[in-house]
């Protein structure tokens, strides 16, 4: 009554604990999971990967125009909506997401069965003259599960039905049997158990803030483009004027060589000087249509004839009044907010756990294992499975135990994963120092862009004044053909060197956003997990 007993418990609470397992995916809580302290405490771009900028967009490319007109922002839009690079992207946190899969696997439970028919059929004793027949029908249906804690769980029904001649009647054997093994050393506990799953999902997460940090530097790479596609259109145009200007200075030098007043030597100047404005001219209307061709590229509209595609630009470059924080600040917020720096850290976790999972693997096997079955005959398969009165019960237990005598290859796996550890601590020290390189030295940059735009516009506010007062002095003849294109040339330089200035500041502002990781916040784009509350100034553009 005992055993009967006993058995009666265990099978009871094993089924419970069975319909627990099958009634939960993963066997497992997620919260559990969570609150481990495995799974990374940083900002994670969890959900939409990248998200377009907030407010209603409006299409820039109208359907009945060749013409593409469009603000920054409009660029950001398209490039976030069509960029095929981002596209391509954007399936890696996917594909990663399939391998937390085939990590809980690993616990999800087994459903067997087998069914087998035995005819054996012998000769008797002489005296009977008649062979006997032996029928034997087998059937077994199990199901297994192992769970994290280390516990392997099999629960099998199994009867066999026999018939035999001699007897005339069928015989049906019952067994109702459950299996308990749970490991005590290797293979025991949630942290080893688990690691397998919890590197799974890091490996998403770092997926996801790569994709990021991609989304970031392409968000940086249109600005750019949009901003080098100004320029060179400013640059077509002050070109045009300086060739025009040379052109009425040739004009000017043949009167008064036809006059007298002028050497006919004095035109070959003016006219280099044309020449040397249409070598400039055909430069920038090259530099500008291999911009175009790269900026359709990045935004990718949906139209059929890409290439031909002409781009109006709706914003020209002019530097924006920002205030900037410390250079301390930037720093600060790279350290949070860099994608990169967000991997180094995942991957220093990541590192932790497989040392968790090479370290249980030098302990030996030792496992612990219960068996309570109960057995009941009858005549028929009902009455053998519901009878008490002709079962029987057994119980048994044990340790199994698996004990390498060098373990090799646990041992190297171990020192590995410790200096795999170190490697990524090293890693990530030698990365946030090259963070915090990357934005003083931007930070440094945008102060002498900055400076720049002013000096440059002093300098070419002189060279106006310097080609009036030596085109005065050719028309009273106390200058040379040669001087003034010196000057013109000198002059155009200065109109190309400010436009460039202020250029070169509005990338420069775009480098430090892109180095500090605040780039897609400042632009509108929300992703998922950023605390932008730490973004000085975010608003201030």
């Amino acid at each position: 009554m005992a055993t009967r007993s006993l058995f009666s418990r265990c099978t009871a609470c094993t089924i419970m604990a069975i319909s627990l397992f099958l009634g939960s995916p993963q066997g497992f809580s997620q919260t559990d999971l969570q609150k481990d302290g495995s799974c990374p405490v940083l900002p994670s771009p969890s959900g939409d990967h990248v998200i377009s900028p907030d407010g209603s967009q409006t299409s820039p490319i109208p359907e009945d125009d060749k013409t593409v007109r469009i603000t920054v922002q409009d660029a950001i839009h398209l490039v976030l909506q069509n960029n095929r690079a981002l596209r391509v992207e954007t399936f890696n946190p996917e594909i990663r997401r399939t391998a937390e899969d085939g990590a809980r696997s690993a616990f999800d439970p087994v459903l067997s069965g087998e069914y087998a028919r035995f005819r054996e059929k012998s000769s008797s004793d002489p005296p009977s003259g008649r062979d006997r027949t032996q029928t034997q029908a087998n059937a077994e249906l199990g199901i297994s599960g192992y769970l994290p804690t280390g516990t392997g769980i099999d629960l099998e029904m199994s009867t066999r039905q026999s018939f035999s001649e001699l007897y005339g009647d069928d015989i049906f054997a019952s067994r109702l049997g459950l299996t308990i093994t749970q490991a005590l050393l290797k293979g025991v506990g949630l942290d080893y158990n688990l690691a397998v799953l919890r590197q799974a999902r890091l490996d998403t997460t770092a997926s996801e803030y790569e994709l990021r940090g991609f989304a970031e530097a392409l968000v940086a790479e249109v600005e750019e483009t949009y901003w080098d596609y100004a320029l060179n259109q400013r640059q077509i145009e002050i070109f045009l004027e300086s060739l025009s200007l040379a052109e009425r200075q040739k004009i000017e030098t043949e009167e008064m060589i036809r006059i007298g007043y002028l050497a006919e030597s004095e035109l070959a100047a003016a006219q280099a000087e044309i020449a040397l404005r249409r070598e400039g001219l055909i430069n920038a209307k090259s530099s500008l249509e291999k911009t175009r061709i790269k900026l359709l590229r990045l935004l990718n509209p949906p139209v059929s004839d890409l290439w031909q595609l002409s781009i109006a630009l709706l914003h020209q470059p002019s530097m924006p009044q920002v205030s900037l924080d410390e250079v301390e600040a930037h720093v600060a917020v790279a350290l949070l907010l860099r994608s990169d720096l967000n991997q180094a850290r995942l991957n220093l976790q990541r590192g932790d756990l497989q040392v968790v999972k090479t370290r249980n693997g030098l302990l030996p096997r030792l496992d612990f294992f219960i068996t309570l079955g109960r057995t009941g005959y009858a005549e028929t398969f009902g009455r053998s499975v519901r009878s008490s009165e002709e079962a029987s019960y057994d119980i048994g237990a044990g340790l199994m135990v698996d004990f390498p005598l060098v373990n090799r290859q646990a041992r190297a796996q171990y020192q590995a994963s410790l200096l795999s550890r170190g490697q990524a601590d090293e890693a990530l020290e030698n990365l946030t120092q090259s963070v915090e390189v990357d934005v003083r030295t931007a930070y440094i940059e945008i102060c002498r862009a900055r400076e720049q735009i002013t000096a440059t516009a002093a300098t070419r506010s002189l060279q106006e004044e310097k080609t009036r007062i030596e085109t005065e002095k050719f028309h009273v003849g106390k200058s040379t053909t040669l001087l003034v294109a010196q000057a013109q040339r000198d002059l155009l330089s200065s109109q190309i060197g400010e436009i460039q200035a202020v250029t070169n500041a509005l990338k420069a502002l775009i480098t430090l956003y892109r180095l500090e990781g605040s780039l897609l916040e400042r632009r509108g784009i929300s992703v998922p997990g950023t605390q932008s509350s730490l973004i000085h100034g975010a608003n201030q553009e």
